[in-house]
């Protein structure tokens, strides 16, 4: 009789864990995240795609990235967890557009959980092209005539002057999806 796989519930198992991304930023924070709940964890990055636009708009779209990415990343390495992260733009208070991450974890039995970070608006020459059709990054890059923000400093940095990166954004986003699908496995959470 084969049992069915079961998730990890001590923190001091040896796990494996995909992160959907390659990009530095998001490696960075799937590995900080991982680090602060799992004593034995093994991390790699795996390039997969979100199956969403190269410029998520919204909530729902965003996070849709980040899922995908997370079960995708988990399937490729045959992991015991995946870990996606998605950045997007959502329409804010004050007509403002906001910058949010989503990232969500996926583990073998499809048991899944979301976490978001924390939104800050952009500023409006930022938001006025990124309305029109452009990406984000690129927009970034060029008003700081610096190629890569997205890899890793990220419009937060810009708009911090420094003292916040995208790293610090996204992890944040990673460590509620990990607290949220270690209490689904406490039994706190529903499974959807």
């Amino acid at each position: 009789m084969t049992s069915e796989p079961r998730p990890r519930l001590h923190a001091d198992e040896p796990v494996t864990i995909a992160g959907g991304s390659v990009n530095p930023a998001k490696h960075a924070a799937v590995e900080r995240a991982v680090a602060a709940y799992f004593l034995r964890a093994t991390v790699e990055a795996v390039d997969v795609p979100s199956g969403v636009p190269a410029q998520p708009r919204g909530d729902e779209e965003t996070a849709r990235g980040a899922l995908r990415r997370a079960a995708q990343a988990r399937l490729t390495l045959d992991a015991d967890l995946g870990l996606g992260i998605e950045s997007g733009v959502v329409e804010g208070p004050g007509g403002k557009l906001y910058v949010v991450a989503w990232a969500a974890a996926i583990d073998r039995v499809g048991v899944r959980a979301f976490g978001g970070s924390e939104r800050f608006p952009l500023p409006a020459e930022v938001a006025q092209r990124v309305r029109a059709g452009e990406e984000l990054g690129p927009v970034i890059d060029d008003l700081l005539r610096s190629p890569g923000t997205a890899r890793h400093a990220g419009a937060i940095s810009l708009l911090t002057a420094g003292r916040r990166d995208r790293t610090d954004m996204l992890t944040i986003a990673a460590l509620h999806a990990l607290a949220a699908l270690l209490e689904v496995w406490r039994g706190g959470f529903s499974r959807d």
